[in-house]
């Protein structure tokens, strides 16, 4: 039997990792076996249709069966043409964004691809403007034009990020006679022009991907059929990975199970440095006690992040000081700065001083799940040992939590957030600027004009000042709390090779790495 093979993989901002370059048509893989390969994981996919979601289970999938204008190579933080043969703005003003599409794409069902789909696709992200969907991240763009193969994005405003919007899954091009202009498709179909085609699928149990032979893009080799099975738990992919109903496991494995790997001969587990981070979430409206930033300061005051990360998540994950993660320009520690360490005294004070009777109830949710479970309870144990808070805590499945925070059901929520783009962009106009993508009615002009202005550079390092300038604003008000920042695993028997290009930390999903050895 083959050892076993743990392979750490720093992968951050402009850490090369070797990837097929442009290319011309999708091939498959040397002859073999042909079964597809089983990929477990707990993610879960809140829509088929690209204007319907803004979630890592959704966007993974999207990143294998939908294609973009612009794809990245694993590692790299300048995106490559994939659906488009060209694409660049056509000034220096960084206003006008124009791409050429490639004159040989089909859609699945065989109908030829122009730059009319490609319109639609984004009008009907802007237009539908879904409550978990896409919108948030366009907030520069004003109108799409069409002309044959030609595409052109008027912006309105300099968006120096606004080419790496393009290559996620908001810029999934979908099929403008099978997919309706003013609501999302719902007959779990697909009609796309990725890598692969969904051959089938059953919500919330799996997807079977089979390559797709009229591909013509960015990549230039695939592996087999892969079978997305989905589990609702992590102790539940755990198992499955035991009994190999599974030959690849990721996102996510219980802690514990990880920290407890050991040599046997048969597996591989791949670690990566990630930019996934998980954020305690305030609501901000008026109806909701957190629309007070005192309160919001005082949890911030005692919230004790290395308890979290040691006894819930054994070191799987580490402390997390700041709205943008290690790795990412401008990263910073305005928390740490202001909160270094729990007060219980110092959140007394803050609370005082404001006229804020104690202690403070509030609801709190979270998604269902044994280790979010635990992290909560440990949370609601810190904040409630203080006297100053009283915590009901609200259990729910992934569709039912991101039905309660964009309602504006819950006061506290938390929710995890892997990046769309190597870009510290990701980090901030999603997650703290007006018309967020967390929908907790947070809006700051300040804010709001440094995430312009850092859009306006498009040499990235100039802009590092403003986003440090964020933080600290992020870290005054207080409308998320940042957590953790968590490393990423891979696990995958000897028998399935390129595991270990599956993922960079990021949302892309490289299940067309995979192969049967």
């Amino acid at each position: 039997m083959r050892s076993t093979v743990r392979l750490r993989i720093l992968i951050t901002c402009g850490v090369l990792v070797a990837a097929g370059v442009g290319g011309w048509q999708l091939l498959p893989s040397d002859e073999g076996r042909t079964d597809a390969i089983p990929v477990g994981t707990t993610d879960v996919v809140s829509s088929l249709d690209p204007a319907g979601a803004y979630d890592a289970g959704s966007w993974a999938i999207y990143s294998n069966i939908y294609q973009s204008l612009m794809s990245f190579k694993p590692g790299f933080t300048t995106p490559t043409p994939d659906a488009a043969e060209e694409c660049k703005f056509v000034s220096d003003q960084l206003t006008t964004y124009r791409c050429t599409l490639r004159g040989d794409l089909v859609f699945s069902n065989g109908r030829k691809i122009t730059a009319e789909d490609v319109k639609y696709s984004f009008d009907r992200i802007l237009k539908i403007k879904a409550e978990v969907g896409p919108a948030p991240l366009f907030p520069t763009l004003k109108s799409v034009t069409a002309d044959g193969l030609t595409v052109t994005f008027n912006l309105s405003g300099r968006d120096a990020t606004f080419p790496l919007k393009l290559a996620t899954g908001a810029g999934s091009i979908v099929d403008r006679e099978r997919y309706p202009s003013d609501k999302l498709r719902t007959d779990n179909g697909v009609d796309a022009s990725g890598p692969y085609l969904l051959k089938e699928y059953k919500p919330g149990e799996s997807a079977r991907l089979e390559p797709n032979p009229n591909y013509h893009g960015a990549l230039t080799k695939v592996g087999g059929p892969v079978l997305i099975k989905y589990y609702k738990q992590s102790d539940d992919l755990a198992e499955a990975w035991k009994s190999r109903q599974v030959q690849v496991a990721h996102r996510d494995l219980p802690p514990a199970f990880v920290q407890g790997m050991t040599a046997d001969g048969s597996v591989r587990l791949t670690e990566a440095e990630s930019a996934e981070v998980r954020n305690i979430n305030f609501n901000t409206r008026s109806g909701s006690v957190m629309s007070d930033a005192a309160i919001r300061r005082a949890v911030a005051a005692v919230l004790d992040r290395p308890e979290i990360t040691t006894s819930i998540y054994k070191g799987t994950v580490e402390p997390l000081y700041s709205l943008i993660p290690q790795g990412f320009l401008g990263h910073s520690t305005s928390f740490y700065d202001r909160y270094p360490a729990p007060d219980a005294a110092k959140a007394k004070k803050i609370l005082k001083d404001a006229d804020v009777e104690t202690p403070v109830a509030f609801t709190f949710g979270y998604r269902q799940g044994p280790t979010y479970k635990a992290e909560t309870e440990e949370i609601k144990k810190q904040l409630e040992k203080t006297g100053l808070f009283k915590v009901n805590l609200v259990e729910a499945d992934w569709p039912s939590l991101q039905k309660g925070y964009t309602s504006g059901a819950y006061d506290v929520y938390t929710v995890g957030w892997v990046p769309d783009f190597p870009d510290s962009d990701n980090f901030t106009g999603p997650l703290v600027g007006t018309g967020n993508s967390l929908s907790n009615n947070y809006s700051s002009k300040v804010v709001d004009r440094l995430i312009t202005q850092t859009q306006q550079y498009s040499e990235r390092a100039r802009a590092v000042r403003d986003f440090k300038a964020i933080q600290e604003e992020v870290a005054k008000d207080v409308p998320l709390l940042p957590l953790w920042q968590k490393k990423d695993y891979v696990l995958s028997t000897e028998s399935v090779g390129g595991s270990q290009y599956l993922s960079d930390g990021t949302g892309v999903w490289r299940l067309w790495e995979l192969n049967w050895i």
